[in-house]
């Protein structure tokens, strides 16, 4: 053992160790002033760090007694605390995890995996927080509300017969009333067949689009009654499968010509056509059963406007009062209806879009205007964070009324109604990019020409992502 006498006391060195105040082991209390850096750091006794910055260990080793850092301290190392030992963070101290402005990774970085179920095994959960769950097998994030999954849309161009769908359904003539069509939004082309509503609607229905369910609701329809009548009776099928739509639930009242958007959770049924035409009601989309009330609106009528959506607003656009304010409710909360803006026309039957940062509204109608035939060709958009008036976008092709459906990037619009006079029936679809203004372009064809018809997608920018 050699021992270094330095004024009062002794510095020891004894196999290795390093030891201030004794002779014997090779082992006392180590105060550090200054700065040190080591690999590989053993305390065996009392240590009283009263600064200690700079460090860059490896690991840090606590055995049999305890450790306690009183100034500051950091390391790059495990710190490992063995039996009948403990480390303190005395009070007024603070024990955390740096932040860095830049990470690099050569080959992979492991995010926190786990199932759905396991989201609220540990509360507390910050803003931001990202992890991947293997139920769904997808990364997702917390938004400070709730979690949402990450979209792909190379998995949607390269997979367009299954996510990707836009689909229209319903109107006239005869048997068109049951019959739904799709499209894959991706690539353009002619619609295709997709399946049947269990309830035959023709005019006024509303569809809601989840990440992998549709559900139908209201409508004036012509089954299973053989009277014409509103419904209250809500269908539901599978985007990727169609066929026959099998019973979802009914609204809280029959009704026709209301406004519908959707999220990843929940579907909203606004106002309507027929008395009480106040009421906005709101439906789990993944979880069968019957709508609830969401808000009355307290004698204010709405009917003949379209919703569309971000993850966290629906907005409703102009209904038919000649009107051209909009407004809006936040999904995650019920009893509220707020004011958003005002449209730069009064047209309602509008074809719908967007992509959860940006809503687009194209063509409709009005028919309280002069001439009464007048379709509109106008497309205008709004951003959803920003409440405020529509701003121009470009023009349709031909008019468009009543029918939108969208991706993340791009929307979609066929023409029900189109030309003129407003009776006559078109087949035309067309096209815009969501992102960068522009007039509208051929798309294809509708298998099928719907009057009065409706549109919603898988992907659109309700349900979230990028």
């Amino acid at each position: 053992m050699a021992t270094f006498r330095v004024g009062i006391g002794s510095f020891n060195i004894n196999d290795g160790a390093v030891g201030i105040g004794t002779e014997g082991a090779g082992h006392g209390n180590l105060k550090v002033e200054g700065t040190i850096k080591s690999t590989n750091l053993d305390v065996l006794g009392v240590s009283t760090f009263t600064r200690y910055s700079g460090f860059n260990a490896d690991k840090i080793n606590v055995n049999n007694r305890d450790l306690t850092l009183s100034g500051e301290y950091s390391t790059t190392g495990d710190i490992v605390v063995e039996d009948n030992a403990s480390l303190t963070v005395g009070l007024g101290s603070t024990a955390c995890v740096g932040s860095v402005e830049c990470i690099s990774v050569k080959h992979h970085f492991s995010v926190p995996v786990g199932d759905t179920s396991q989201r609220n095994e540990t509360s507390g959960y910050s803003e931001g927080t990202i992890r991947y769950n293997r139920d769904l097998g997808t990364m997702e994030f917390f938004n400070g509300d709730e979690w949402r999954q990450f979209k792909y849309q190379s998995d949607v161009q390269s997979s367009p017969s299954g996510r990707g769908r836009g689909l229209w359904g319903g109107g006239t003539p005869s048997p068109l009333q049951f019959a739904v069509d799709f499209v894959n939004i991706a690539t353009r082309g002619n619609t295709k067949h997709w399946g049947d509503m269990r309830v035959g609607r023709y005019v006024g229905q509303n569809v809601v689009g989840g990440e992998t369910r549709v559900v139908f609701c209201g409508g004036y329809g012509l089954s299973p009654s053989p009277e014409t009548s509103d419904t209250n009776a809500m269908d539901y099928g599978a985007f990727a499968s169609g066929g026959q739509c099998v019973d979802f639930g009914n609204l809280t009242r029959t009704d026709r010509g209301a406004g519908s958007g959707g999220n990843s959770t929940r579907g909203i049924y606004w106002g309507g056509q027929s008395s009480p035409n106040e009421i906005i009601d709101y439906f789990q989309i993944h979880t069968l059963g019957n709508a609830l009330e969401f808000v009355d609106l307290g004698g204010d009528p709405h009917s003949g406007m379209m919703c569309l959506a971000s993850p966290i607003k629906c907005v409703r656009s102009p209904y038919g009062g000649n009107v051209s304010d909009m407004a809006y409710l936040n999904f995650n909360t019920t009893g509220k209806v707020n004011n958003f803006g005002d449209a730069r026309t009064t047209s309602y039957f509008l074809g719908t879009a967007s992509n959860g940062v940006r809503g687009i509204l194209a063509g409709g109608t009005n028919p309280l205007q002069s001439p009464i035939t007048q379709i509109e060709r106008s497309v205008q958009h709004f951003n959803f964070a920003s409440d405020g008036n529509t701003t121009h976008f470009g023009d349709l092709i031909q008019g468009s009324s009543y029918a939108g459906a969208s991706s993340m990037t791009r929307g979609c619009f066929s023409s029900f109604y189109g030309g003129s006079p407003s009776s006559q029936l078109t087949g035309h679809v067309e096209s815009i990019e969501i992102a960068s203004d522009g007039n509208g372009i051929d798309f294809g064809d509708s298998e099928d020409h719907f009057a009065s018809g409706i549109g919603a997608s898988d992907c659109h920018g309700g349900l979230g992502g990028y």
